[in-house]
């Protein structure tokens, strides 16, 4: 796979980033593609290792390892170290619907289960699955492909995200008469409103939609199921029903001040930035703004990093984000052995354009929240936290304890809560439909992904929890074999 010697005898490179303090003045995509010399280098590191743990995902502790979709990374990378592309692209397209999406945005457990990580800088596979599919589409290589019959059964997708989408393309190409219907005026969910811009421009999931509904996929905006659209309507008009609509109960802060103003969900400020930048370029004003603000991001992730770098990008004052947990080592830890997911420090997007402008990391470890105080007027003034160290109790299990005498009293006029999610909204469609939930709260369902009612499946965070884009694309693939299996008696679809 690759060059026998490419591991020995080239370094891993990085895409080149745009310098942080001109890159917080607009919404483009912060890197670029290495030149093609360089990525047949970095493809040619790929080593002829006999089992290749990149491409298996496995959940181990901490988190996933390889890659949940199964990608044939080490046939796609020695296709690019020879100069074939077209070839690699077909590679690639074998396993992942969408690899334009998670070669911006997936933070590539592939990598962190790389056999040449063990003792050197792993392959940089994301780095080169973006530059396959974007070759591609440059090209004109990537087509729409209409299925060449149709078996006249109807499947309705609720929900627009990574999961929906990978499934309507799946099933629509084994001949299904697909319809997605999404709450949002704009087709794509977490792709469109919950990613800022500058992680994935949405021109890129129009252009997908758009070669999807080229190959006969019906898209329906502003159809929020169980609230102006019928749970009944979609019961009685098609063969089956795939529920994909995410996690979006968000995890809450139960603390004194928690209703003042200024306070809101991380979700609720993201998609409402992205839409006002998409509809006007902010000047409808229907976002919250954190322009001249001293902002708090509570809790970390990829969506904590998603505000900090909107945040900046609005031009707030100032920005702290408050993580729960210490700082990782900068070298894994003994127990975090390789192929876990290596926990160790670095800096986001986010944080480096932060410290960047501040000067430092904006995170603040082992810390939380004790209240919110307000101006009198009903709003946000300042937050009180604490520090907190992590000591095994009785059954050698960690246990959060604060530490007496390290409150303090931070300014804020806007803060938002990044806590991750809970799972689904239970009122509505799914109190409807009746299906059977989980002892977490997410609708369950068996290993063809079918849901306790007949005909109806589910798939995505809906189903799983809060997860990866690349789980839902994978949970969207399954959904889509169980309802082609139900449907039709056999499935041939990967």
């Amino acid at each position: 796979m690759g060059k026998l010697t490419g591991f020995m005898e080239y370094e891993r490179q990085e895409p080149p980033g745009r310098d942080p303090k001109t890159r917080v003045r607009d919404w483009v995509e912060f890197h670029d593609h290495l030149p093609e010399s360089t990525l047949k280098e970095q493809g040619a590191r790929c080593m002829d290792c006999g089992v290749p743990f990149c491409h298996t995902g496995t959940l181990l502790p901490g988190g996933a390892s390889g890659c949940p979709i199964n990608n044939l990374i080490p046939e796609w990378n020695d296709l690019v170290y020879r100069g074939q592309w077209r070839e690699a692209l077909a590679r690639l397209h074998k396993t992942n619907n969408f690899p334009e999406f998670t070669g911006r945005v997936c933070p590539a457990p592939c990598e962190g289960s790389c056999v040449l990580g063990i003792n050197e800088p792993a392959v940089t596979i994301k780095s080169i699955e973006a530059a396959i599919i974007d070759k591609a589409f440059d090209e004109g290589w990537v087509v729409p492909e209409p299925p060449a019959q149709r078996t006249g059964k109807t499947v309705a997708v609720v929900g627009s995200g990574p999961a929906g989408l990978a499934c309507a393309a799946q099933l629509n190409r084994a001949g299904h008469l697909v319809t997605v219907f999404e709450r949002d005026d704009r087709i794509g969910g977490l792709l469109m409103y919950g990613i800022p811009p500058m992680k994935l421009e949405k021109h890129l999931v129009d252009r997908r939609v758009n070669l999807l509904a080229e190959e006969g996929v019906k898209f329906v905006t502003g159809a929020w199921i169980g609230k102006n659209t019928p749970t009944a309507k979609l019961r009685e008009s098609f063969d089956a029903i795939v529920l994909s609509g995410g996690a979006t109960a968000a995890r809450d802060l139960p603390v004194e001040g928690r209703n003042l103003g200024g306070v809101h969900y991380a979700m609720e400020f993201l998609l409402k930035s992205c839409k006002s930048l998409l509809d006007s370029n902010f000047a409808d004003g229907q976002f919250i703004s954190a322009k001249g603000k001293n902002v708090i991001v509570i809790g970390g992730g990829d969506t904590g990093t998603d505000c900090v770098g909107t945040s900046l990008r609005h031009g707030c004052k100032s920005l702290v984000q408050f993580e729960i947990l210490p700082r990782p080592p900068t070298l894994r830890g003994a127990d975090n052995p390789w192929p876990q997911w290596p926990r160790v420090y670095k800096l986001d997007y986010g944080q480096e354009e932060a410290a960047a402008l501040f000067g430092a990391d904006p995170r603040q470890y082992v810390t939380v929240t004790k209240r919110l105080i307000g101006d009198g007027a009903g709003q946000v003034k300042e937050l009180q936290t604490i520090e907190v160290e992590w000591v095994k109790n009785g059954d050698g299990r960690l246990a959060m304890k604060e530490k007496p005498g390290t409150e303090r009293v931070w300014p804020a006029d806007l803060v938002l809560l990044a806590m991750g999610f809970v799972g689904p909204e239970k009122e509505g469609m799914l109190a409807d439909l009746g299906v059977r939930l989980d002892a977490r709260g997410n609708v369950a369902v068996d290993e063809n992904k079918a849901t306790s009612v007949p005909g109806i499946f589910a798939a995505g965070d809906m189903a799983r929890g809060q997860s990866l884009i690349v789980w839902a694309i994978q949970e969207g693939r399954a959904a889509a074999r169980g309802v082609d299996q139900y449907l039709m008696g056999e499935t041939l679809l990967p």
